[in-house]
C-alpha cells in the first residue's frame, strides 16, 4: 500500500490544550494506514543544504519557544529514531542534485513533537525530521516530488506548519474561538479550494494569486511544509488534498489535509 501524505497546522504548544484539536488528530491518525516511519518537515527548522535530524537514541527535544509555563517544557516524546530512513532520504535527494547533511544530535522541535504526541501517543513509530532548505515554492515542490518514493516504503511524509500564520492576530483577550480576521478567512477559503483541486501552479504562485497572501503569511515558513507535502503527493496524478481539520484558533486557520 502507498502511504498518504499529510499536512497539518500544528499550533503553538498551548494548542495541545484544545480537546477538540487533540481528538481530531487522534481520529485522523487512526484512519491513516499505520506508518513504518514518519518523515516530518516542520516550519521551525530552516537549513540549507537540507539537513536530517536526530538518528541517535535519547536525543532531547528542542523546546523552541519562550515564556510559557513550565509544563510545556516537561513534555517528552521518546520515539525511535530511523537511521535507515535518513539514508533513504539522502539517496533520493542526492539523486536530484540536492546536497544533504546530517545533524544526528538535533532533536524534534515543537512543530514535530506537539502533533505527534496526539497522533502517535505511544511514541512507537520511528521519526526523522528534515529541514526546510528554502521558502521558494518550486524548489519545495521538487523536494517533495523527490521524496515521493518513500510512500511505497510505508513512510508518512508529514508537513507541519499553519495554513494562516500572522501572530499579530493573536489576542488572548478575544479567546481561541473568536471570529477570524477577514484576511485569514479569505486566504483559508482560497487554500481549501486550491489544495482541494490539486492546483500546483496556483500554489507555486500563491503570493500573487491568493487573497491577502502577504497578510496571512508575513513570512512563509509556515506555508512551506505544505508545498513539500503537496509535491510528495503529486507522483502519478493531481495532488488533490482532502481536508481533515478546519476552523480557526486565535484567528489562525487550522486547516489540514491528506493527499492520497
Amino acid at each position: 500500500m502507498t502511504m498518504p501524505v499529510a499536512f497539518l497546522s500544528h499550533g503553538a504548544p498551548p494548542l495541545a490544550d484544545d480537546a477538540r484539536w487533540r481528538g481530531e488528530l487522534a481520529d485522523w491518525a487512526g484512519r491513516l494506514p499505520r506508518p513504518r516511519a514518519v518523515l516530518v518537515v516542520s516550519a521551525h527548522w530552516e537549513s540549507d543544504p537540507i539537513t536530517l535530524g536526530a538518528t541517535e537514541a535519547g536525543t532531547p527535544l528542542v523546546y523552541d519557544f519562550w515564556g510559557f509555563p513550565q509544563r510545556y517544557y516537561d513534555v517528552t516524546y521518546r520515539a525511535p529514531t530511523a537511521p535507515w530512513l535518513a539514508d533513504e532520504v539522502a539517496g533520493l535527494l542526492g539523486a536530484t542534485g540536492e546536497s544533504v547533511r546530517h545533524d544526528p544530535r538535533r532533536g524534534l522541535d515543537h512543530g514535530a513533537y506537539v502533533p505527534l504526541v496526539e497522533m502517535y501517543p505511544e511514541a512507537d513509530v520511528p521519526v526523522l525530521q528534515m529541514s526546510l532548505p528554502t521558502l521558494e515554492p518550486r524548489r519545495l515542490l521538487d523536494v517533495g516530488r523527490a521524496l515521493s518514493p518513500l510512500r511505497d516504503q510505508g513512510v508518512l511524509v508529514l508537513g507541519s506548519g499553519f495554513t494562516t500564520h500572522n501572530l499579530a492576530w493573536f489576542d488572548p483577550r478575544a479567546g481561541a474561538d473568536a471570529t477570524a480576521p477577514t484576511e485569514s478567512a479569505e486566504f483559508d477559503h482560497w487554500a481549501a479550494e486550491t489544495v482541494g483541486a490539486g492546483d500546483v501552479d496556483a500554489m507555486a504562485d500563491f503570493a500573487r494569486r491568493a487573497p491577502a497572501a502577504q497578510v496571512a503569511h508575513p513570512r512563509t515558513e509556515h506555508w512551506a511544509p505544505l508545498l513539500v507535502a503537496m509535491g510528495a503527493g503529486a507522483e502519478g496524478g493531481t495532488p488533490a488534498g482532502r481536508t481533515e481539520v478546519d476552523g480557526f484558533w486565535f484567528g489562525l486557520s487550522k486547516r489540514s489535509w491528506t493527499f492520497d
